[in-house]
């Protein structure tokens, strides 16, 4: 059987290596449109901070090293154009002009996604950068060193935009952000969102929301950025304005897209085409608490994904249940998690949601080290389920969050979820951990 993987990094090297390892006589072939491979995009922030670090310290596995110990057919610099699917091949083209043909039996498209672009006059200026590849975090590492730059305005506070706030701060720049809605991280109650504020504040890093861009100029030294209320003078521009996934080849393919234009794929990774599967960024999901199709692109996904398609294609029957949209991430000093549903995204999807926010602390009490966490829970008033949550601190919210996705695929109640043993110990915890402090106070609304 010919099993073609169109792009090579998580979801694409993760279903490959896994067919290998599941039927050593299956032909896998991936092909790359880049040189990069199976690598951590989300170290990328990090690395950038660091001056002395390579960029390919975050590759984790060489293309040579998928060849020869996995007899893979990997090619590099190969990009898809098209999938003739009554003809079962994908055609393309190589960096070099070349053309090529590759037929399949089964096919995988792992295309992921791509970085918004800024759609203002000077939006392709040198110094305007996005980071989504690894080439994109080279990019931004030599252009720092050959501009000196000082000055970065980031155009976005999403958490890579947060992320890389915090990185450019590392580098010993001046930090200024932009956000066009009025308010930040919509997703946690606002009270948390203004800790996020305070503390990018505490940095000396600006940030001005409801703020529009509306076109970037070249100056005398350096860019001026055009905002909807004033100028603001720069080094470099960072958009981190999200992304969208790489669907194109599906769409022109007659498949079926789902949610902002991935691809749809049903709970075994497969596309319209049966004979076709779609992984990763590029592809749609059910969300676990609402059933309904989602696009949320996160790196366990994309990699659980493709061992999932993996399997289908070599004979096993597997379905992925579906994501919560778990995730979490660094802004200095805090931690920002989240899970599940927000009480707005709980009211769209046709619950009647409850929620509450509590104060509590880190630690137990009188342990050295205590910190202020903040936790809010969401549930439905009706049935008491648990449909969501988020956290802020110091510590204990980036694995803390964890126990609430485990409950929200377990489907609990907030009655349920209370009476879960939970492990104490000074260093870690009160007593009453504060997620059950948290669902405590939410039985009193349901």
């Amino acid at each position: 059987m010919k099993f073609v993987v169109i792009g090579g990094d998580a979801a694409g090297m993760s279903a490959a290596s896994k067919a290998r390892r599941n039927d050593p006589e299956v032909e896998v072939t991936v092909l790359e449109a880049s040189t990069d491979v199976s690598y951590s995009a989300c170290g990328m922030p990090y690395n950038v901070a660091d001056a002395d670090r390579d960029m390919d310290d975050l590759v984790v596995r060489k293309a040579e090293v998928f060849r020869a110990r996995q007899g893979i057919d990997l090619r590099l610099d190969h990009t898809v154009k098209a999938i003739d699917r009554h003809g079962k091949k994908v055609l393309g083209t190589t960096t070099d002009g070349g053309g090529f043909e590759v037929p399949y039996d089964k096919l995988l498209i792992a295309t992921g996604a791509r970085a918004r672009r800024l759609d203002v006059p000077g939006g392709d200026l040198p110094g305007v950068k996005s980071l989504k590849s690894l080439q994109d975090g080279r990019e931004i590492k030599s252009y720092l060193v050959e501009s000196s730059a000082k000055r970065v305005l980031i155009i976005g506070m999403g958490y890579i935009g947060l992320e890389m706030a915090e990185a450019f701060h590392e580098r010993g720049m001046k930090v200024e952000m932009v956000e066009m809605m009025p308010r930040l991280l919509p997703y946690v109650p606002e009270e948390m969102a203004d800790l996020v504020l305070k503390e990018l504040a505490s940095k000396g890093v600006g940030g001005r929301l409801g703020t529009g861009l509306k076109a970037i100029e070249s100056a005398s030294a350096g860019m001026r950025a055009i905002l909807d209320e004033g100028e603001l003078d720069t080094d470099m521009v960072l958009a981190g304005i999200g992304v969208v996934p790489n669907s194109e080849l599906a769409a022109d393919a007659g498949l079926e897209l789902g949610p902002k234009n991935a691809i749809a794929v049903d709970k075994s990774l497969r596309t319209s085409d049966p004979d076709i599967f779609a992984a990763g960024d590029c592809a749609d999901a059910y969300h676990v608490v609402t059933g309904q199709r989602v696009w949320i692109p996160l790196a366990l996904r994309a990699n659980r994904a493709g061992w999932a398609a993996a399997d289908n294609v070599t004979g096993d029957s597997v379905e992925l249940p579906g994501v919560v949209g778990t995730s979490v991430f660094k802004v200095f000093d805090l931690e920002v998690a989240a899970t599940g549903l927000s009480v707005d995204q709980a009211a769209e999807a046709g619950f009647d949601p409850v929620e509450n926010m509590i104060k509590s602390r880190s630690r137990a009490h009188a342990h050295p080290g205590n910190q202020t966490l903040f936790v809010n829970l969401v549930a439905d008033r009706k049935t008491g389920r648990l449909l969501g949550g988020s956290m802020v601190g110091k510590e204990g919210a980036a694995h803390r969050i964890d126990a609430v996705a485990v409950a929200l695929h377990a489907g609990m109640t907030v009655p349920e979820f209370f009476q879960c043993d939970m492990a104490y110990a000074p260093p870690f915890s009160p007593v009453w951990d504060p997620l059950l402090t948290a669902a405590n106070q939410l039985l009193k609304q349901l």
